[in-house]
């Protein structure tokens, strides 16, 4: 074949073979108009095989043809595309053959559509045609995307009537698979992307609205989680699905809390359907709509919008709920369970307005439970305490804080006052047991105590005096006081009391704001409690402001002075005395100098000489006045 295509010629030989192709098709044409639908196709389909396969053969009879002249010339379709368009100009391009190949390819499809079985390779086999012949789309694509559309219209409208919401979306999900089903079996690929919109939009698309308001209420009042699902699966497909599903769900949150916060008559279970409510619609969010944020975010807000519609209520009673679950009694949850209840609490009580209300009611029950001891667990009081704190700061939780502060200094206090009496009793017996003779007195004055205080800064430590610790801890129990009240509650004298108060509230470390202002403490004067003050240490030392000493202060002080020198110098001639037994005058008072550490005047001196001769400590000599005697 190779020597005869190189001696006959080449042009002789492409005319050649494009005779005996285009006889071929002839000779394989088919009469249409005695055969019914599904045989005109069998009949054009074994046409397409049988020509398909003589292509083959031809093709490889001239392939070395195919392979020279054909790819010399680049004008010239090679010999398989010339089958291709002898086909499609002698067969596929007559108008009665190609409209009964295409109407009867669609009456085979809505056969199938309409559930009966029909010959799917024959399908694959004519569209592949089709496809290959390059008249897939202008041919058949068009006409099968306009009957579906109908078709599905039709369908939607019928179905919405007739089927309850989850029927009827189970049926769009069955048709869109089946469609699906066809791209993969034996429609071209190209045709997916357009026939699945236009069943998203004629069965979904053109009836968003209708569904949600004829079905998602039961849907959620009942629970149906894989409904739900496939609800929220469906209307992803659709454009502007999400966004109309979305203010369903609002609308069905609001209106459902609303029902269980304005109601009066359901103020005594309200906090635990509410519970329960978040429990449910947490639950859909998770597994029907896949923890979409906008699903969560939007729930938040529906929540907080039902409700605050009954102002302050529902603040009270959640601090009455959390009161029911953590006084004593309460058997009904074990540890892990109540701190649970109290994060699904918390959850709820993000939501409302009033905060301050429950903060009120919280606070007065928290103080009966401390009080009457009925308290469940300290442990779930302060976890309570601290997701407070987290969620509205410091301030909020500072005074319900202070409480169990004021239980356990109590506590402390008591223990702390009963032992100081017993120990002080045993020390002072201890004491007078060592050291006869002697007198033990208290200054309890000049005692000083370490205070722990919370200020807008921070919390700060005071190293103060027992006068400023009793002044200071007056202010527990309210933010200002006259110098007349303090003065009655202390009981401390008044020239102390003065100048206590100077070293609060006049001092470098202003604890105290004094009103008027001024660096003497009058009568009259009031003191506030400084909630603004700062200070660059933690640990501050106020010093008490010292009086001036008295003369009679001066004098008690100097007298007792001289006092301890009397038994300095008593001793110390006792000592000389004692070594030399005998001594004379003027050597004694000499000694006296050289051992005393202080000035002492020879009078002085004298007379303490006197006082032991008295004592029979020593004695004067009789035959000369002068000369001392140590007595044994």
């Amino acid at each position: 074949m190779e020597q005869l295509c190189l001696m006959a010629g080449k042009d002789h030989l492409q005319n050649l073979a494009s005779k005996d192709t285009g006889k071929l098709v002839f000779l394989n044409g088919c009469c249409t108009d005695s055969l019914d639908s599904l045989l005109f196709l069998r009949k054009i389909n074994k046409c397409w095989q049988d020509h398909c396969r003589q292509m083959i053969m031809i093709r490889s009879i001239f392939l070395f043809l195919d392979r020279t002249y054909v790819l010399q010339n680049s004008m010239l379709p090679s010999i398989w595309d010339m089958g291709l368009e002898l086909f499609r100009n002698h067969i596929i391009s007559d108008k009665q053959v190609q409209t009964k190949t295409i109407d009867g390819i669609l009456l085979l499809i809505e056969r199938e559509r309409n559930g009966e079985a029909v010959d799917r390779s024959l399908l694959r086999s004519l569209l592949s045609m089709l496809s290959d012949l390059q008249v897939y789309k202008e041919s058949f694509e068009q006409r099968f995307l306009e009957e579906t559309n109908c078709l599905y219209a039709a369908e939607g409208q019928r179905l919405m009537q007739e089927r309850e919401v989850p029927e009827y979306l189970h049926h769009v999900n069955k048709r869109l698979e089946e469609e699906g089903d066809r791209v993969i079996t034996y429609l071209d690929h190209s045709t997916q992307k357009p026939l699945i919109a236009c069943v998203e939009k004629q069965l979904l698309g053109e009836h968003l609205s209708a569904i949600l308001q004829k079905g998602l209420d039961n849907l959620l009042d009942e629970n149906r989680i894989s409904d739900l699902t496939q609800t929220y699966q469906l209307f992803s497909r659709v454009k502007g699905g999400q966004q109309i599903l979305l203010q369903h769900w609002s609308e069905y949150i609001k209106n459902f809390g609303t029902t269980i916060v304005v109601n009066p008559e359901k103020d005594k279970d309200m906090v635990q359907e509410l519970l329960d409510f978040k429990d449910k619609v947490d639950h859909i969010i998770e597994v029907c709509f896949q923890k979409n944020e906008k699903f969560i975010n939007l729930m938040k807000e529906s929540f907080e919008t039902f409700i605050n519609k009954r102002p302050n209520k529902p603040a009270e009673l959640i601090a009455k709920y959390v009161d029911s679950k953590l006084r004593a009694g309460n058997k009904e949850a074990t540890d892990e369970e109540l701190e649970r209840i109290l994060d699904k609490i918390m959850i709820i009580f993000r939501f409302i307005h009033g905060k301050d209300v429950f903060e009120a009611f919280y606070k007065k029950d928290l103080a009966k439970r401390l009080l009457v001891g009925k308290s469940a667990s300290v442990d779930a009081e302060k976890s309570m305490l601290s997701k407070l704190k987290h969620e509205c700061g410091a301030a909020f939780t500072s005074k319900l804080e202070g409480m169990f502060k004021d239980m356990e200094l109590s506590k402390d206090v008591m223990v702390q006052f009963k032992q100081m009496i017993k120990l002080q009793e045993v020390f002072k017996t201890f004491y007078l047991g060592k050291h006869s003779g002697r007198k033990l007195q208290w200054q309890t004055t000049l005692g000083h105590a370490v205070l722990k205080a919370e200020f807008k800064e921070g919390k700060k430590e005071f190293q103060v005096s027992l006068f400023q610790t009793l002044v200071l801890l007056m202010f527990n129990e309210g933010d200002e006081f006259s110098f007349e009240e303090i003065k009655m509650a202390t009981g401390v004298e008044d020239s102390e009391l003065r100048r206590t108060l100077q070293s609060l509230a006049c001092g470098k470390a202003r604890v105290l704001i004094k009103n008027p202002k001024g660096k003497e403490v009058e009568d009259g004067d009031k003191f506030i409690f400084n909630g603004d003050f700062k200070h660059k240490l933690f640990r501050i030392k106020i010093n008490q402001i010292q009086m001036k000493e008295t003369v009679e202060e001066q004098v008690s002080t100097t007298e007792r002075v001289f006092q301890d020198r009397q038994y300095q110098i008593d001793a110390a001639i006792v000592r000389i005395m004692k070594m030399r037994k005998t001594l004379g005058h003027n050597l004694l008072v000499s000694e006296l100098y050289n051992q005393l550490k202080f000035p002492v005047k020879p009078g002085d001196l004298k007379k303490r000489i006197e006082s032991l001769i008295d004592r029979d400590y020593m004695e004067r000599d009789k035959d000369n006045p002068n000369q001392y005697h140590y007595v044994a």
